[in-house]
Parts: structure tokens; C-alpha cells; sequence
């Protein structure tokens, strides 16, 4: 550990390699508001019945350069005078202001690290809780709703953006692309409580948000690999949609080959931590190959969940990956609401009222190229149709990732992401309350209650 932060250390022009024990110190401060930041708004969130990674968000927004300022990052422009973090480590330590500025650098490098692999865990963990099995019993009903709640709320939002507020091409295609998320996790958590998820629009709406995570990672990859060329060519959205479906499709029939080998490898090592670390190693190289093939790594990792949630391993991986989760996914979403700045929705200052507007349209959007979703599908009487399209309207912790990696990317500006980062929090909010109220006179035979996704 204490090679990478001399390593950083030493790649900096204000810092001596010596002072590597200094941006130590710098990340375990920031880890520990991380941390702190993210229990405490998961706490709150949850006792009034919302969703922990809400108060993860929030709490980042806080600490981050929307408030507080204890954890900001130079590439938004902060500098180490900006940081109350590095003056507490000034008033504390032998960090001299000359130095400051690398320690600041490089402790900001590091939590960025952390943060991307945080979503890489995250992922993996989705795909792990994604069951295709499940997915082709509700058959084609589930697959039309996931693809209109894709294509409907992409092609509003991106089109919207190009030609009504004048937004280039590629933030509008990725702040399109953060429309199509859905987050299985909450409305499951939802439908259970009201004894709805083992009925025939839960049951749609599981297969669906689980189809739609798919759908959704691909286009997020092919949406990140346009922002690397910066441009939008026809043969190059071709070309990454077909390998972005190749990689995905491929890894899984691979997978079904593999997967007996797999097993037996684990069953077969006598090591602590056999099962978490060949999977992880598993994931990561599928990560890697993702990464250099033009696509992200969080499709390879997506891809990798999905393979081994077919083995017989799965209810075994899933409890040793839930550990590792949460050491490195509250990072994540922490950092995305620390680097969001919510002052630039201040209606008081005429120049945000674009981005204000620009907010609003996307919630609308939102909300209407979810709901639109429940009329498509077909082959079903007596079925509650707005409840199918009400429940999958959050975007939770799934669209935190569109925002996080467009913010990541630099093709998302100030303004937009802090508009997909208030549709994904009202759609979150919203959701929970309106699937209540859309099934509370709905009088059906409710079926054995069905194990609620983690």
C-alpha cells in the first residue's frame, strides 16, 4: 500500500517521494468523512423508509462542494486552500502549504481509484443479483417493457436536449442515456411490503428491470466509448453496439462452459477466501478485456455477475461479495454527490435557470417514458398497467452510475449533472409512495410471497 501512495506521490511536482506518509494521511481523513457521510444518511434514509444509497448521495452533497467542502477534488476546479480536509492535516501535521498542493493531488487520485472500483464491485454485485433464469419465464410481456422503457425515455431526453435547449450531442446522448436506468432494488423492496411481488405486474416488473440493467449497461458503454472519441459516427455506434451485445452474450455462453470448471476449481482449493477471490478474479479480467476493447470495464464486470449467478455458487458469492461491497461501493456514490454542485440550480442567479429548466425536463421525462411502459404490455387481462409503468420509474442506484461515470468522463457539464443527479433522486423518492397508491385499490389474489431480490 505504501508503494502506490510513493508512487503518487512521486508523480507529482509538489511533493517529494518522503512525503508519501502524508497522502496516507490524507486518504484515511477522507475515508473516514466517506464513511461517516454515507452511514449517516443511510441510517436517516432508512428509518423513514427510503433507500440507504439516497442518503449515501446526500450525504456526499454535503461534505462535498455543495456544502461543507471536506471532500472535493481538483478536477472540478478546487484547489488544496479549498479542501478543509487538508487544513485540518496542515493543522495537525507537518504539511507544509508548498507541499500541500501535491498531497492534495494525490490523496484525490487515490479516493477516485477506490471510487471506480467501487462501481466495478457494484456492478458485478447487479449482476449477480440478475436472474435470466427469471427473466425468460415472464416472457415476452417483460422484454416489451424493457425495451420501450429504454428507447422511450433515451430518445426523448437526448432529442429534447439537441433541439430544444441547444445542448451538443454528446452530453445530451449521455444525459439520454442516465433516463434509462431503472433500480430493481427499490421497487422490489416496494412490492414486497405491499405483497405485490409475486404477482403478475411484479413479476413483470422484476423480469423488466432486470432486462433493463442489461439494456442499460450497454448503452452506458457505448455511450462512454463515444465521449473517448468525442464525435458520433454511425458505423462507430454500429460497431459498439454489436460488440457491446457480442461481449455480453458471449460471456454468458462462455460462462455456461466454463461454469462447471469454475465450481470444481473452487471446490477443490483449500485456501481462505477461495470462492470471493476467484470470482473477483473472474470479474476483473472481464473488466479488463471490457476496458481495452473500447467498452467500459462495468460491462465486463455486469457480465461477469451474470455468468456466475448461473452456477451453483451464487447464494455463496453473493453473501461474500455484500463485505467487499460495502467497503468500496459507498465510496462511490459518496464521491458522486460530493462532486456535484447543486449551486448551479440557484434559481437566484439568471445563468441557472437553464440548468433549472433543464432539470425539470429531464424528471418529466423521466417519469412519462416510464409510465408509458405499462400500456405496451400485451396478452394480459385484468393486469394494473400503470402500476407496471409506476414501478419502474426509480432510477436509483443504477442511474448514480450513468452520473458518476459522465462526470468522470467530462462530457457532462456542471449544470446537466447536477439535473440527472436531482431526476435520479426525485424519481427515487417518488416512486416508493405512488406504487402504494397505484395498487391500494387494486383487488387481486396475492400469490406466495416470493424471496425479494438483495
Amino acid at each position: 500500500m505504501e508503494g502506490i501512495f510513493l508512487f503518487l506521490a512521486a508523480t507529482t511536482t509538489d511533493i517529494e517521494p518522503a512525503d508519501s506518509s502524508l497522502v496516507l494521511a490524507a486518504v484515511l481523513l477522507s475515508l473516514t468523512v466517506i464513511y461517516f457521510a454515507s452511514k449517516l444518511g443511510g441510517e436517516l434514509c432508512l428509518r423513514i423508509n427510503l433507500p440507504p444509497v439516497l442518503g449515501e448521495l446526500l450525504g456526499g452533497v454535503i461534505i462535498g462542494v455543495s456544502a461543507l467542502k471536506l471532500l472535493i477534488f481538483p478536477s472540478g476546479g478546487a484547489g488544496v486552500d479549498d479542501s478543509l480536509i487538508m487544513s485540518f492535516l496542515q493543522a495537525t501535521s507537518s504539511l507544509t502549504p508548498e507541499a500541500g498542493a501535491g498531497v492534495f493531488t494525490a490523496a484525490s487520485e487515490v479516493i477516485s481509484v477506490l471510487s471506480e472500483l467501487g462501481v466495478i464491485i457494484l456492478l458485478f454485485e447487479i449482476g449477480l443479483e440478475s436472474n435470466l433464469q427469471e427473466l425468460i419465464k415472464v416472457g415476452p410481456q417483460a422484454a416489451v417493457v424493457a425495451v420501450v422503457g429504454v428507447a422511450a425515455p433515451f430518445l426523448a431526453g437526448t432529442l429534447g436536449l439537441v433541439y430544444l435547449f441547444g445542448l451538443p450531442v454528446i452530453p445530451a446522448v449521455f444525459a439520454g442515456a442516465a433516463l434509462t436506468a431503472t433500480s430493481i432494488g427499490i421497487t422490489a423492496k416496494v412490492l414486497a411490503e405491499i405483497d405485490r411481488l409475486s404477482s403478475t405486474e411484479g413479476q413483470i416488473i422484476i423480469g423488466a428491470a432486470v432486462l433493463d440493467d442489461i439494456l442499460g449497461i450497454i448503452v452506458l458503454a457505448v455511450v462512454a466509448s463515444l465521449v473517448k472519441t468525442g464525435e458520433v459516427q454511425i458505423s462507430q455506434v454500429v460497431y459498439l453496439i454489436i460488440s457491446a451485445s457480442a461481449f455480453v452474450v458471449g460471456a454468458i455462453a462462455l460462462g455456461r462452459f466454463l461454469g462447471p470448471f469454475y465450481v470444481k476449481l473452487v471446490n477443490g482449493m483449500k485456501t481462505r477466501g477461495q470462492l470471493l477471490l476467484v470470482s473477483l478474479i473472474f470479474a476483473f479480467v472481464l473488466a479488463y478485456i471490457a476496458q481495452v476493447i473500447q467498452l467500459e470495464a462495468i460491462l465486463g464486470s455486469f457480465a461477469a455477475g451474470l455468468v456466475l449467478a448461473e452456477t451453483e455458487k451464487r447464494s455463496q458469492l453473493e453473501e461474500q461479495v455484500i463485505p467487499v461491497a460495502d467497503i468500496f461501493v459507498p465510496i462511490f456514490f459518496v464521491c458522486v454527490g460530493a462532486k456535484t454542485d447543486l449551486g448551479v440550480l440557484n434559481p437566484a442567479i439568471p445563468s441557472n435557470r437553464e440548468g433549472l429548466i433543464i432539470a425539470s425536463f429531464l424528471i418529466v421525462v423521466a417519469i412519462v417514458g416510464k409510465v408509458i411502459t405499462g400500456f405496451t404490455v400485451f396478452g394480459k387481462e385484468n393486469i394494473n398497467r400503470l402500476a407496471v409503468g409506476v414501478g419502474m420509474i426509480p432510477r436509483g442506484e443504477v442511474g448514480l452510475v450513468f452520473a458518476g461515470v459522465g462526470s468522470a468522463s467530462g462530457a457532462l457539464s456542471p449544470s446537466t449533472n447536477a439535473a440527472i443527479i436531482m431526476m435520479v433522486i426525485l424519481t427515487t423518492f417518488l416512486a416508493p409512495p405512488l406504487l402504494r397508491v397505484v395498487f391500494k385499490e387494486q383487488n387481486v389474489d396475492v400469490k406466495p410471497q416470493a424471496k425479494i431480490p438483495e
